[in-house]
């Protein structure tokens, strides 16, 4: 049984990754921006970085009770500010980015969420995304 949730979580965000692609293709959101705008439009994207990243967009979603492959992160802020004890939203967003499984949502495997934006995201583009995601309350 776990083998199908996962299989189909792949297969789900491989669909939904081929859809998105059709949409916003440019890897980068201008960098004249203030960082909770750069953010969004990361987020809204559905490539990111030079390495061509899955954006956010394409496995959450912005709407409450909307599923897509990942939890939707509407009301992610609030969730944030009391998910692990002794750490600031800022600081659970940032790690759920860089370090995905470290903050695994019930009915999530491990390892579906991509795992390297560490490495193919700055740290303006990381810092962007947390704090457009701080708005999301």
């Amino acid at each position: 049984m776990k083998f199908y949730s996962l299989f189909f979580a792949f297969l789900l965000c491989a669909i939904v990754g081929l859809i998105g692609c059709s949409s916003k293709e440019i890897s980068q959101p201008q960098s004249n921006l203030n960082p909770v705008q750069r953010g969004k439009a990361m987020f809204e994207m559905s490539m990111i970085g030079e390495n061509k990243a899955p954006g956010c967009i394409v496995c959450h979603s912005l709407e409450a009770g909307k599923t897509l492959v990942g939890p939707s992160l509407a009301g992610i802020a609030t969730y944030a500010e009391t998910a692990v004890p002794g750490m600031s939203a800022e600081e659970f967003l940032r790690q759920a980015i860089l370090e995905p499984d470290q903050h695994q949502m019930e009915g999530y495997p491990a390892g579906v969420m991509y795992q390297e934006y560490g490495q193919d995201l700055s740290q303006e583009d990381i810092e962007a995304l947390v704090a457009f995601m701080l708005t999301l309350k």
